[in-house]
């Protein structure tokens, strides 16, 4: 029980993902609507800063839980490195408790650029939340007890 407050008290201050942002004016005429292209969509940039990386991470992780509402950390940590981030960089909370219970959270994290992309989900989290913070003191980007990444 005590793990799952310090976990939960990982969470505050996620923010959710950004949303995308379209650009059309009320005042265009339709010839200008149709010509306007549409925001390319996110993609890794290896030489970029974790922010500039938040949205790409954001589009991996918001696309499992579209396909699968229900899914568990290990399918977020697959789709990070389908998509190109580093396995050995990542992190990942349980998924359920010491109890057998359902996390009310899982947390999952990439190293990258020296700082941490950090998302949860899960039902106390509201949907999915995601940021980028500091690594931490000890060198990872999650505090508590976090699941070996073996697979």
């Amino acid at each position: 029980m005590l793990l799952g407050g310090a976990l939960t008290g990982c969470a505050v201050g996620l923010a959710e993902p950004a949303a995308p942002v379209t650009a059309t004016s009320a005042a265009a005429s339709p010839s200008e609507k149709l010509s306007a292209t549409p925001d390319p969509d996110p993609a890794l940039s290896p030489d970029g800063s974790a922010s500039e990386n938040l949205a790409y991470f954001n589009s991996l992780a918001t696309a499992v839980t579209k396909a699968n509402s229900a899914a568990d950390g290990r399918a977020y940590i697959d789709a990070l490195v389908v998509g190109g981030f580093d396995r050995t960089a990542m992190e990942v909370t349980f998924d359920r408790t010491q109890a057998g219970l359902v996390a009310d959270a899982v947390q999952f994290s990439v190293r990258f650029a020296g700082e941490c992309l950090i998302g949860q989900i899960g039902p106390a989290s509201d949907g999915f939340r995601s940021m980028v913070a500091p690594i931490l003191s000890t060198g990872l980007c999650l505090v508590g007890s976090t699941r070996q990444i073996d697979w």
